[in-house]
C-alpha cells in the first residue's frame, strides 16, 4: 500500500475521533489553519485546471473536507461550552475582524451562509444536476461517433478506447459531483444549527453553570460561537465556490485566468465605451468626480494597451501567414506524392452512391467490408478514399490500388443486376452485361421486374453491391499489395498487449519486421488467414534461428497453420477430394531446383512445362465441374516450386502438403498429374 492511500485513511479515522475525543486548544489552532490553507488550495487548483476530469477527485476530496470542518466545529464547541477558551485562531476572528460586535459577527456570519447556501451552492447544484442529465443523454451519440471514426479508418484502436474511457469518466465525474453538492447543502445548513446550539448552549453554561450575569455570559460566549463560525464558514465558502468553478468550467486549452483575460479583453472598443460613460457619470452633478475619472482613464488605458497588443499580434500573424504560404508551396508538391493505398473513383452519374444523406449505403457497405476482413484474413484494410472523376463515363468506377487501377465496371443506379446461378428456370428481358467482379453473364432490370426473376431462379443485387463485391474480390485479391510494414507494425503492437513475450522475443531478436511482413504477404497471396499472429510468431521463433530463408519459413508456419488452411476447403461428413502428383513428376521437380544465393528457383524445359499445366488444368477442370475446388495434394519439399510453376496459369489452384493435413483428415484422391 502507498504512503498516500495510508494518509487519506489515518486523515479520515483522525477526523472521525475528533468528534469524540476533546483536543486541547493549541492543536485546534493548527488544525483550523489546515482547513484554511486546504480550501484555498482546492480554490486555486480549480482556478488552472483546463478541464473538470483532471481533478476529478474532487468530488471524493469535497466529502472529506466536509467531515473535517465537521470534525473541528464539534471540537471547537467542546472547548467553548467546557472552557470558555477555542484557541487563538477563534478569539482573533471573534475580536479583530467583527471588531467585538457581537450584531456585526452575526450578521456577516448569516450573509456569508446566504451566500454559499443560497447563491453559490444553489447554482452550482443546479448546474451539476444538469451536466449530469445532459452527459448520459449524449453518451450513445458520443459513442457512435467514435465507432464510425473507427471503422473509417480515423482512429486506432488505442485513441478510440481513450475516448470511450473519458466520455464514461465524465459522465461519472458529473453524476458524483450531482450528489456532492448536496455535502456542501447539508454544511451550510449545519453550520447555521451549529451555531445556533453554540449560542443557546453557551448562554446556558455561563448563567448557569458559571453564574455570570446574562449580558456577560451572552457577550462572553456569543463572540467566541461567531469567531467559530466565521472559521468554518469562509473554508466552506472557499470550498463552494471551488465547487461551482469546476461545475462551470468547459474544457480548453489555457486555464481559467487565461481564457478570462483573453475573452474578456477581446474588444478594446468595448472599454473605449465603457469609458466615456465613466467620464459623464463623473461629470453629473452629485456624482463624486476622482473615482469616475480614474476608472475612466483605466478603462482608456486598457483599450489603447490592447489595441497595440493587437496590431502586434496582426503583425505577427501576418509574417506566419507569409511563412507559411511559402512552406506550403513546397509541402504541395511533396503532398502529390503521396499514394492512397484504396481508391474508388466515381463517374459523374455514379455520386449518388457515396452520398449518404440521399439513403445511400456503401459507406457503410465499405466499413463492413473492412470489419468483415479482418474477421476473416486477421489485418484492418487501409482507410477506402471514394473521389469523383469528371473523366470517367458517368456509369462507371473504377477502384485502384496503390494509384493503380486494378477493375472496374458500370452501374446503373435505377436498376437491378440479376444474374443466373445455374438454376434459372427461364429467361428475363433486360440489358445484357457482365458482372465486374467474377464476370458472369447477367442483366440490368427495373425494380418492377425484381420479383418475377427472383422466383424465376436469379440472383438479384443492387448497384452498391454490385460495387462492395468487386470491391471485397479485388482486396482479397490484393491483400499482399496492401500489408506494408507499418501494418504489419500496428499488428504487433496489438499482439504486445496480450502476448508480449512472444512479440518480445521474436521481433527484432529473431527476425526483422520486413522478414515478418514478407512471411506474412506469401501466406496472403495463397490466401492463408494471419489472425493467428501468435502461432505465426511462435512458429518463427521456433525455426528462426535455423534459417532465414523467407519461403522455407513460410512452409514452417503453413504446417502450423494446417488446421486453419484445410477447414477452408473440407465440406463437413465429407472426404476431402484432392489430385495428387505422380511419383517421377515430384522427383522431377525437385531435381529441378537450382539453389542460388539469392533463393531458390525451378529451371524446368518450356515443352515439359506446357505438358504440366495442361495435365493440371484437365484434373481440375473435373474438380470444377464437379463443383469442388481443384486442390492438389504434393509432398512437403515440392509443394512451394509446383504452386510457383502453376501460380501464373492456374491462379485460383489450391496446393496443400501432407503436413498440412490433420491424421484425422480423410482424403479422396480423383485424379494423379503425370507427364
Amino acid at each position: 500500500m502507498k504512503l498516500s492511500d495510508i494518509s487519506v485513511v489515518i486523515a479520515v479515522v483522525v477526523a472521525v475521533i475528533m468528534m469524540v475525543i476533546p483536543l486541547p486548544a493549541w492543536l485546534l489552532d493548527i488544525l483550523l489553519a489546515l482547513n484554511i490553507t486546504l480550501s484555498l488550495a482546492v480554490l486555486l487548483v480549480t482556478m488552472f485546471i483546463r478541464g473538470p476530469l483532471e481533478f476529478s477527485a474532487f468530488p471524493s476530496l469535497l466529502l472529506l473536507l466536509t467531515l473535517f470542518r465537521l470534525a473541528l466545529s464539534v471540537s471547537s464547541t467542546r472547548l467553548i461550552l467546557l472552557h470558555g477558551n477555542a484557541g487563538e485562531i477563534i478569539q482573533a476572528f471573534g475580536n479583530f475582524v467583527v471588531g467585538g460586535d457581537i450584531i456585526v459577527g452575526l450578521i456577516i456570519f448569516l450573509i456569508l451562509v446566504v451566500i454559499q447556501f443560497v447563491v453559490i451552492t444553489k447554482g452550482a447544484e443546479r448546474v451539476a444536476e444538469v451536466a449530469a442529465r445532459f452527459t448520459l443523454d449524449a453518451m450513445p451519440g458520443k459513442q457512435m461517433s467514435i465507432d464510425a471514426d473507427l471503422n473509417a479508418g480515423l482512429l486506432t484502436e488505442d485513441e478510440a478506447r481513450q475516448r470511450r474511457r473519458e466520455i464514461q469518466l465524465e459522465a461519472d465525474f458529473y453524476g458524483a459531483m450531482d450528489g456532492a453538492s448536496k455535502f456542501v447543502k447539508g454544511d451550510a445548513i449545519a453550520g447555521i444549527i451549529i451555531t445556533l446550539l453554540d449560542l443557546i448552549g453557551g448562554f446556558a453554561v455561563g448563567v448557569f453553570r458559571m453564574n455570570l450575569p446574562a449580558a456577560e455570559a451572552v457577550q462572553e460566549f456569543a463572540l467566541l460561537t461567531v469567531g467559530d463560525g466565521l472559521v468554518t464558514q469562509i473554508p466552506s465558502l472557499m470550498i463552494s465556490t471551488a465547487m461551482g468553478i469546476i461545475v462551470t468550467r468547459a474544457a480548453s486549452e489555457d486555464n481559467m485566468g487565461a481564457d478570462i483575460t483573453s475573452q474578456l479583453f477581446s474588444q478594446p472598443g468595448i472599454f473605449s465605451i465603457a469609458g466615456f460613460l465613466l467620464l459623464f457619470f463623473g461629470l453629473v452633478p452629485g456624482l463624486p468626480f476622482v473615482p469616475f475619472a480614474v476608472l475612466a482613464a483605466v478603462s482608456f488605458s486598457v483599450a489603447t494597451q490592447r489595441r497595440q497588443q493587437e496590431s502586434a499580434v496582426l503583425q505577427a500573424q501576418q509574417a506566419q501567414v507569409e511563412q507559411a504560404a511559402t512552406a506550403s508551396r513546397a509541402e504541395n508538391i511533396t503532398s502529390l506524392l503521396a499514394v492512397d493505398p484504396l481508391e474508388i473513383e466515381l463517374g459523374f452519374g455514379l455520386i449518388a452512391l457515396a452520398d449518404a444523406d440521399h439513403g445511400s449505403e456503401l459507406s457503410e457497405r465499405i466499413n463492413m467490408i473492412r470489419r468483415q476482413f479482418a474477421l476473416d484474413m486477421g489485418f484492418v484494410v487501409p482507410f477506402i478514399r471514394i473521389r469523383d472523376n469528371i473523366q470517367l463515363k458517368p456509369t462507371t468506377y473504377l477502384i485502384k490500388v496503390k494509384g493503380v487501377p486494378v477493375g472496374q465496371g458500370d452501374l446503373m443506379l435505377d436498376h437491378l443486376l440479376a444474374m443466373n446461378p445455374g438454376s434459372a428456370t427461364e429467361s428475363i428481358a433486360g440489358i445484357a452485361t457482365t458482372e465486374p467482379a467474377f464476370g458472369l453473364p447477367a442483366w440490368w432490370i427495373r425494380e418492377s421486374e425484381r420479383e418475377r426473376a427472383e422466383l424465376a431462379g436469379y440472383t438479384v443485387v443492387d448497384p452498391a453491391t454490385v460495387l462492395a463485391t468487386h470491391l471485397t474480390e479485388l482486396i482479397r485479391k490484393h491483400a499482399p499489395d496492401l500489408l506494408g510494414r507499418q501494418e504489419v507494425k500496428q499488428l504487433l503492437d496489438g499482439l504486445q498487449e496480450q502476448a508480449p513475450a512472444v512479440v518480445e522475443e521474436v521481433v527484432p531478436a529473431i527476425l526483422s519486421i520486413g522478414q515478418v511482413q514478407k512471411v506474412l504477404i506469401n501466406l496472403l497471396q495463397e490466401d492463408v488467414p494471419i489472425r493467428d499472429l501468435v502461432t505465426i510468431l511462435e512458429t518463427l521463433g521456433d525455426y528462426g534461428t535455423i534459417t532465414k530463408d523467407i519461403d522455407l519459413l513460410t512452409e514452417y508456419v503453413r504446417q502450423a497453420l494446417g488446421r486453419v488452411i484445410v477447414h477452408q476447403y473440407v465440406e463437413p461428413g465429407e472426404p476431402l477430394q484432392v489430385i495428387t502428383l505422380h511419383l517421377e513428376l515430384e522427383q522431377l521437380i525437385l531435381e529441378s531446383v537450382q539453389k542460388t544465393e539469392a533463393g531458390n528457383y525451378i529451371n524446368l524445359e518450356p515443352d515439359i512445362l506446357e505438358r504440366l499445366i495442361s495435365s493440371v488444368s484437365k484434373e481440375a477442370m473435373r474438380l470444377v465441374n464437379a463443383g469442388k475446388t481443384p486442390i492438389v495434394l504434393t509432398a512437403p519439399l515440392v509443394r512451394l516450386y509446383f504452386k510457383r510453376l502453376t501460380e501464373r496459369a492456374l491462379s485460383r489452384l489450391v496446393v496443400l502438403s501432407y503436413n498440412e493435413l490433420e491424421p484425422s483428415q480423410e482424403v479422396q484422391a480423383v485424379g494423379v498429374v503425370k507427364i
